[in-house]
C-alpha cells in the first residue's frame, strides 16, 4: 500500500496508466493471471457494461452470500443500479474511500472492518469483497484478509475493467475463486451435502448460466446413459460447490469459464466442450459425455435414439429461410448460430466478445466448415461492418448493434433479453429459436415503412 501512486486515485487516468499503477503497487501476479485467463482483444476496453457486474451477479444470486464492493462511488452506484435492474433482491455493501485513505492504507483497514462486521455465521456462509479499478490499481491487498471469520469464508477478488475484458468473464473470476476454496475444503475432509439429493452413479456438472428449462431437458436426455446432473456453476449456494465437484465430468457449455474449468481439472474431472444443439451438436455432445463418463456404447446409442428424432422433428417443423448475423457477449453465440443453420438459416458472420478457447473449438470448426466467419473478441465496429456487408434479414446482437440495424431498416433483436431467455438445447431449443426468427422477419416491412416515413427528417 505504501507504493500506491497518485494516478491510481482516479479512474480517468486511462488503461495503460491504471495497469502501470497496479504493477507498481504489487499487483503484477494478479494482472498476469487475468491476462492468461482472459486475453485481450483488438479493443482496449469492453464495449459493454462494467465487467465487474458479472462477479457481482454471481454473488448476488447465491443464498447466504454477502457482497461488498471497493471502488469509486460512481462505479458502485452504476453496478448497484444494474444489479437491481436485473433482479437482485439484497443489498450490496460498499467501502467508501478518498485519496488519503487510499494512499495511507486506511482503505484496507476499512475493508477488513467491514468484512468482520458482515461475517455473521447465522446469516452468511461467505463474504465476497470485490476490488474495482482504483483499489486494484492502488494495490489494495485483499489476499491479506483472513480466509475465514467465525466459520464464514472470505473471498477477495480483483475485477478491474483494465484486466477483465467482459462481464461474462468476470462471472468466472468469482465462480472459479469460490470453486477453488470449496475444492481445498473438500480435500481437507468432510463437507456439507447439497440440499437436493444427488443420484448415485456418474454425474456431469454444467458450467454456465443457462435458461432454467435447459437443465431438466438435459437431465432427461442423459437418463438413458445412466448419467445424472450434479449442481452446476455458477452455484446457487455454497454447499452446491461441493456437489459440483462430486461429478465425473464437467460440461463447459459456456466455454469461457477458464478459472472454473481449471479447478475441475485440478479435482481430476474430465471436461467436455460444445453443447447439445441441433442434430449434429447433440449427437457429438452425447458421444463426448459418454466417453467422459465411461458410459457403454449401447447406453450412448440409446440416449441418441431417444433425443435425436425429437430434435429432427422440431427442426423439420420449424424450418426458416433467413440471412442472418449473430453477435453478443453471453458466450453462447456460436451455439445459437449452429442451431439456426441446421434450421435453415444462412449465417455468414458470428461475432462474440469472448475469446477462442479449447472448449469452443468444435463449434468454431463446425461453423467455419459451413462458410461462417467467426470473430472472437469482436469489436462493435466489426459487428457493424458485418451488418452492412451481409445486409441480413435479421440480426441477433448487442444493444448498439441492434440500434445500428434498425437505423438501417433491418430487423434486429437484443441477444441477451430475447435469445438467452429461450431454451437452447435439445428439441425445445430447436423449436424456440427458429420461432423468434420467423416472428421478427415477418415484420420486416415495418422497418422499410419507418425509413420512408422519416426520410429527410431533421435529427432531434
Amino acid at each position: 500500500m505504501d507504493g500506491a501512486i497518485p494516478p491510481a486515485s482516479s479512474c480517468h487516468g486511462g488503461r495503460e496508466t491504471m495497469i502501470a499503477a497496479a504493477k507498481a503497487a504489487g499487483k503484477s501476479d494478479v494482472l498476469a493471471r487475468l491476462a492468461t485467463d482472459y486475453p485481450q482483444g483488438p479493443h482496449d476496453q469492453p464495449q459493454s457494461m462494467c465487467p465487474a457486474f458479472g462477479s457481482l451477479r454471481v454473488g448476488l444470486r447465491m443464498r447466504r452470500v454477502a457482497t461488498i464492493l471497493s471502488g469509486s462511488a460512481c462505479c458502485v452506484y452504476g453496478l448497484t443500479f444494474t444489479s437491481h435492474f436485473y433482479g437482485a433482491r439484497r443489498s450490496v455493501g460498499y467501502v467508501p474511500f478518498d485519496s488519503e485513505t487510499l494512499v495511507t492504507g486506511q482503505l484496507f483497514e476499512d475493508i477488513r472492518k467491514a468484512v468482520r462486521e458482515t461475517a455473521r455465521p447465522d446469516d452468511y456462509d461467505a463474504v465476497v469483497i470485490i476490488n474495482l479499478c482504483v483499489p486494484t490499481a492502488s494495490g489494495v491487498p485483499l489476499d491479506l484478509l483472513p480466509k475465514q471469520i467465525d466459520g464464514v469464508r472470505i473471498i477477495g477478488i480483483d475485477v478491474p475493467g483494465f484486466g477483465v475484458p467482459t462481464h461474462a468473464e468476470a462471472k468466472d473470476v468469482l465462480a472459479g475463486a469460490m470453486l477453488k476454496y470449496a475444492r481445498l475444503e473438500a480435500e481437507r475432509g468432510a463437507v456439507a451435502r447439497p440440499r437436493a439429493p444427488m443420484a448415485e452413479g456418474p454425474k456431469i456438472s454444467l458450467i454456465g448460466e443457462l435458461f432454467p428449462g435447459d437443465p431438466p431437458g438435459l437431465s432427461a436426455m442423459l437418463a438413458p446413459m445412466g448419467v445424472s446432473l450434479a449442481p452446476g456453476l455458477p452455484a446457487r449456494e455454497w454447499r452446491d460447490l461441493y456437489g459440483a465437484l462430486d461429478c465425473t465430468a464437467a460440461a463447459a457449455v459456456h466455454p469461457f469459464y477458464t478459472a472454473t474449468i481449471r479447478e475441475f481439472a485440478a479435482a481430476g474431472r474430465n471436461i467436455v466442450g460444445s453443447a447439445p444443439v441441433g442434430l449434429d451438436g447433440t449427437a457429438q455432445w452425447l458421444e463426448m459425455v459418454g466417453h467422459a463418463t465411461n458410459a457403454t456404447a449401447a447406453a450412448t446409442d440409446a440416449a441418441k435414439a431417444k433425443a435425436l428424432p425429437a430434435i429432427k422433428t422440431a427442426l423439420d417443423d420449424n424450418q426458416i429461410s433467413a440471412r442472418m448475423i449473430v453477435s453478443g457477449y453471453e458466450g453462447s453465440e456460436l451455439l445459437v448460430a449452429r442451431l439456426l443453420i441446421e434450421a435453415g438459416a444462412d449465417i455468414p458472420y458470428v461475432g462474440t466478445a469472448l475469446p477462442r478457447t479449447d472448449w469452443s473449438a468444435a463449434d468454431c470448426d463446425w461453423l467455419e466448415a459451413r462458410g461462417t466467419h467467426v470473430q472472437f473478441r469482436a469489436a462493435l465496429e466489426q459487428d457493424i461492418a458485418a451488418l452492412h456487408d451481409v445486409k441480413p434479414d435479421l440480426a441477433f446482437g448487442t444493444t448498439p448493434l441492434v440500434q445500428a440495424a434498425k437505423e438501417a431498416g433491418m430487423p434486429a433483436v437484443y441477444f441477451t433479453n430475447m435469445v438467452s431467455a429461450r431454451p437452447l438445447f435439445g428439441a425445445a431449443g430447436a423449436a424456440a429459436l427458429p420461432a423468434i426468427v420467423k416472428a421478427q422477419t415477418a415484420g420486416a416491412s415495418r422497418f422499410s415503412r419507418m425509413l420512408e416515413f422519416f426520410e429527410g427528417g431533421a435529427a432531434c
